[in-house]
Parts: C-alpha cells; structure tokens; sequence
C-alpha cells in the first residue's frame, strides 16, 4: 500500500511517499481503510524532531494521526465494530500512523463516525475534539456561565473549542485577526480581540479558564485576565514534571521538565491559579460523546483545504504557514 513515511528526523523535508507492506492486525485492533486525514501542527513538528524525547517513534514510520474511514477488518477480541462500519479516530502517540490507505486502529481509540458528517469532515476532528474535551472538560471543569479564554479562535484548535465551550455553557473570548472576526462570532466567541491592534490581558478580566495555543510569552500574559482558583491549561507547554511522572519517564527528564516549568507555575501559585501541561490522548469514548454532539447540531465542523493523497507534501507546507481557518485535509477516496 502506498503511506507517507518518515526515514529520519531532520530541519529539511524528510518524508517521502513509499510502498510498504499492508499492516497486520492485533486481537484488539480494527484495519480501517482510510478516506480521509485531518492534518494537526504536530505532523510538522514531529519530522524536525521536536518531540523526539517524548515520543517513541520506530523509524522509518508511517505519518499521521487522524483518521477517517471504513473498517476492513477486526481482531477476535473486538466487539464494539464490524467490516464496513464508518468510523473515525486520533492513533497519535500510538507507533502508528493514518497517512496510507490503510491503517491500525485500536479499538479503544475508535468511534462511530457522526452521521452528519462525510468522511473528510469527520477526519478534521479527532485531535482537535480530544484536545479540547480533555483540556475544558477534564483539566479546566467547565461549567456554565465560566468564562474561557480561548486564544487563535480561527485556528484548527479554536473553531473547535469555541463551539465546545459554548455548548458546555461557558462565556467565551478568543483573538483573531479583524479578516476573521465573522467566523469566530459565527461559531458563537463572546468578545473578540484583534490581536494585531488590542492587547487582550487590558481588555479582559474575571476568566476562570485559559486554553493556551499560542507560543512565546501569551500564557505569562493570560495570568492577568485569571481569578484565583482558575486554571491554564497550556497545549504548547512548558511540559511538567507531572507530564514526564505520567509518561513515566526518566528521573533526569523529570528535573528538566520541571525546571522549565518552574517559572510558569510559580507565577501561576502566586495567583492562586492551577497550570497544567496537556498532552492529548486517544480515546474512542470521548470522541463517541464528541459525535452525539456533533450529530444533536452544537458543533459543526470548519475546513479550509482539501489536498489529494499525493499533495500531502502541499498541504503540510501550507498548513506551516499558520494561516488556515479551521482544519487542512488529506482525502484518499
């Protein structure tokens, strides 16, 4: 079968379409065959190395994370699918990946497909879906009538959590620049900043949660805009030292990672504010909750390409370029 593989780490491009073997499967395990991938950040990320000491990538390995499409098979132990059911599913961090015509899903990190939505849109869900639920409803506990500060609302991540936050009840103030302020207050964002113009921590105050997706000094910056007992739940780190305790790693990982921290959850405490690193997992439970909110009509999901199999090279640079509004797909069939 055709994928796109990684050979080594490296600051130039270093993927590379290949024929390879079609994957075998475990007892617990589904083969879907893929229609579509939703392409995350992290698929350019993962090729330059960057998180090289955090994930237990084999090379050479296939790349990709989200999925959707048809199961094909299914391991003796699996009883939750059958061959020809339309399922979709994140295998980030699972040694496997989604970009090839087939792929090994295990069944633990599976749904049912939301019947609303044709495979291209499903496949612009999972990481995006599981990292919001996990950061709002896990990490931040949102409620109704919370207010949540969700920068980059018309990024990949932002469109989605905006329109979770929503439905979970919560207030919601996002930035955005003023080209996009029409689909953020579409998806439902309470007050809008055009981060180009305004500076959101003078304009806002009273939030108990932040989502933070954006890099360089922005979550320092949130602290301000945080009542005490709230929380910062940071996408883009500094990682923790709970992080490194919970992928057990080494002892010498745990004093790096806390270090970098340090600073962060210091300021943080001085506030009465929790801070906490999340590094999303799969989890087919909660994207089958995610789909029953998708086909009730509260979330819709936002696209701004469709790239063919063979530009996923295109697409991956175009997504570099940090200007898509929603999400970036590779369609297959």
């Amino acid at each position: 079968m055709k994928a796109l593989i990684l050979e080594r780490y490296g600051k130039s491009n270093q993927l590379a379409f290949a024929d390879i073997p079609r994957p075998t499967i475990q007892p617990n395990e589904i083969l879907v065959h893929v229609h579509a991938v939703g392409l995350n950040p992290i698929d350019i990320m993962i090729p330059k190395g960057t998180f090289k000491p955090i994930l237990k990538f084999e090379l050479p390995a296939t790349m990709g994370s989200d999925l959707a499409g048809v199961v094909q098979e299914v391991g003796s132990h699996v009883t939750r699918f059958k061959p020809g059911d339309a399922v979709y599913a994140s295998i980030f961090d699972l040694g496997t990946g989604s970009l090839a015509e087939y792929a090994v899903v295990p069944e633990s990190a599976a749904a049912l497909k939301p019947e609303k939505l044709d495979f291209v849109q499903a496949a612009s869900i999972p990481m995006v879906g599981l990292t919001s639920w996990q950061a709002l409803k896990e990490r931040a506990r949102i409620k109704s009538g919370d207010k949540v500060f969700i920068p980059a609302g018309s990024g990949g991540i932002g469109t989605f959590a905006i329109q979770l936050a929503k439905y979970l009840g919560a207030k919601v103030a996002t930035t955005t620049s003023s080209t996009n302020i029409g689909l953020v207050t579409k998806l439902g964002a309470d007050e809008i900043i055009d981060y180009k113009t305004q500076a959101f921590e003078k304009l806002l105050h009273g939030y108990d949660a932040v989502l933070g997706t954006v890099r360089g000094n922005e979550i320092e910056k949130s602290l301000q805009i945080l009542k005490p007992n709230s929380s910062v739940v940071s996408l883009i780190g500094p990682p923790d030292a709970a992080f490194a305790r919970k992928r057990g790693m080494s002892f010498l990982m745990k004093l790096v990672f806390g270090l970098i921290s340090s600073k962060i959850i210091r300021l943080a405490k001085k506030r009465n504010i929790e801070y906490s690193f999340l590094f999303v997992h799969p989890d087919g439970q909660q994207l089958a909750e995610i789909s029953k909110i998708i086909d009730t009509g509260h979330i819709q999901p936002v696209i701004d390409k469709v790239f063919p199999f063979e530009q996923t090279l295109k697409a991956l640079a175009y997504l570099e370029q940090g200007r898509a509004k929603g999400k970036v797909v590779v369609k297959l069939i």
